[in-house]
């Protein structure tokens, strides 16, 4: 691809463009997900009000990466994102902590309390016919969004967390015996450590871990010579939540299903960056939690193939996953309602379809060409200045920046920057053996959103400059 010009200094005129993401300098961070695009067919019958930032009269059928994207209006749509912080404009580079919510999935909260609050399923009256009507169109939301075949796949829990957990319970516990393999990655976020941890120490089994090189990347050799007959599970994920990196996951999934063993994709950095496509990536589960991605916390999603849910048991008992209960025995829901004991997180779930909604509008494509762009102007600007070493620089990445500062400590970086108004992460982001693999024990990590500017970089970057220089007096 041709390289663009030399960035302007942060903070100049010329700078305050946006970057194409079709144009970027060599060795840069690619998206390599960019070449697809994503139609976009709501529900019939439905209407939202269009997000700020994309031009009205657009038809919902169309592909929306023609249409112009713009951030800055975009942003007027997150009422967090006006407040100041220590005098100075929120500038909120910590979404791979969560993001922040647009105004209609708030509203949709609110109207959910106001007009349909109640328990769903089984009651005969009206309130409980509009409670569930909502909450089963979310699932068929995120059915669309995750293009899962069928809105049976998508089972809703607590967050990522709790969906990597269910898998471990359920599928793990009946799957797993003694000196059977789970692989996963260096990349690992906790969540997809622990649990295969707590299984393996259970059943007598052995968990295997995919070695990066230098920029992060998975070494694919080394993965595959970790593959064989006693392989049942690969958990891995679609992004690195603490460095950016995008692994090579196809490929992953298919040598690990050419040794008959099931994938689980972990996707909570994944699905506010990039179109997610469960039957093309073929994985056997993908999980991730709603709050990453627009959505309210509290909500997340499980997705299963039909053939691999349908032979899992439920991991919770009570109500709602049960056809019938005696004291001699209980029969159970088919999936997903095998999976969902109790009073489920009704409110959230919606919310979380509002957030689809939100982002269906704006284009899966445009947010990722945006970010894209912010991305590789953020790792042009912030390599300029002397000392900082960025952590991961894999050619795929995503929506992430991980660095560290010789002479500063990474909490002295994230405390100054948050004097003005400059919201990262400063510490090992649960994933500490990835840190470790690069002789760390934290970094600063910024992380992007949609709703992100090129002024908000330049913010980022004026500011450890001027802490760099010493000019550390906030005005």
């Amino acid at each position: 691809m041709t390289p663009v010009a030399a960035k302007p200094a942060a903070g100049s005129p010329q700078a305050r463009m946006e970057i194409p993401g079709s144009m970027y300098p060599a060795g840069a961070p690619s998206f390599g997900f960019l070449q697809e695009t994503r139609t976009i067919s709501p529900s019939a019958g439905q209407t939202q009000p269009e997000p700020a930032g994309i031009e009205p009269n657009v038809p919902h059928e169309l592909n929306l990466s023609s249409y112009s994207f713009d951030a800055k209006a975009l942003k007027r749509d997150f009422p967090i994102l006006r407040e100041r912080v220590n005098g100075r404009p929120l500038v909120w580079l910590d979404n791979a902590a969560t993001t922040q919510k647009p105004q209609s999935v708030i509203d949709r909260l609110k109207y959910f309390y106001e007009h349909e609050n109640s328990n769903v399923h089984r009651a005969a009256h009206e309130l409980a016919a509009r409670a569930t009507d909502a909450y089963e169109s979310a699932r068929e939301k995120v059915r669309r969004f995750l293009n899962a075949s069928s809105a049976r796949e998508i089972i809703f829990v607590r967050g990522a967390t709790e969906g990597i957990n269910l898998v471990a319970q359920s599928w793990g516990r009946r799957n797993i015996q003694k000196d059977d393999e789970i692989v996963i990655t260096w990349l690992e976020h906790h969540a997809n450590i622990v649990p295969w941890q707590m299984l393996c120490a259970e059943k007598g089994a052995k968990l295997r871990v995919a070695p990066v090189d230098s920029t992060g990347q998975i070494l694919l050799d080394e993965y595959e010579k970790l593959l064989g007959p006693k392989t049942r599970l690969v958990a891995l994920p679609q992004v690195s939540n603490a460095l950016g990196v995008v692994p090579p996951a196809v490929e992953m999934i298919e040598a690990a299903h050419r040794h008959g063993a099931k994938v689980l994709l972990d996707g909570a950095q994944s699905v506010s960056h990039m179109r997610v496509d469960v039957q093309s990536l073929d994985c056997d589960f993908f999980v991730f939690s709603g709050h990453k991605v627009f959505a309210p916390t509290g909500i997340g999603v499980v997705y299963g193939k039909p053939e691999v849910l349908e032979h899992m048991p439920p991991w919770q008992g009570g109500g709602n996953m049960i056809q019938d209960v005696t004291f001699e025995k209980t029969v159970y829901q088919a999936p997903p309602q095998r999976f969902e004991a109790g009073t489920g997180n009704i409110a959230d779930a919606v919310g979380l379809g509002a957030a689809i909604d939100y982002l269906d509008r704006a284009g899966m494509a445009n947010i990722s060409r945006h970010e894209h762009g912010l991305l590789v102007y953020a790792t042009e600007q912030l390599q300029q200045i002397p000392g900082l070493k960025i952590i991961g620089t894999a050619k795929e990445k995503a929506g992430v920046v991980s660095f560290i500062l010789d002479g500063f400590r990474n909490e002295e970086i994230g405390d100054y920057l948050n004097r003005n108004g400059i919201a990262v992460r400063s510490g090992h982001h649960c994933a500490q053996p990835i840190l470790r693999r690069f002789g760390l024990e934290s970094t600063v990590r910024a992380s992007l959103a949609l709703y992100n500017t090129g002024e908000d970089i330049e913010a980022l970057v004026t500011a450890i400059w001027n802490l760099r220089l010493g000019r550390t007096s906030i005005a």
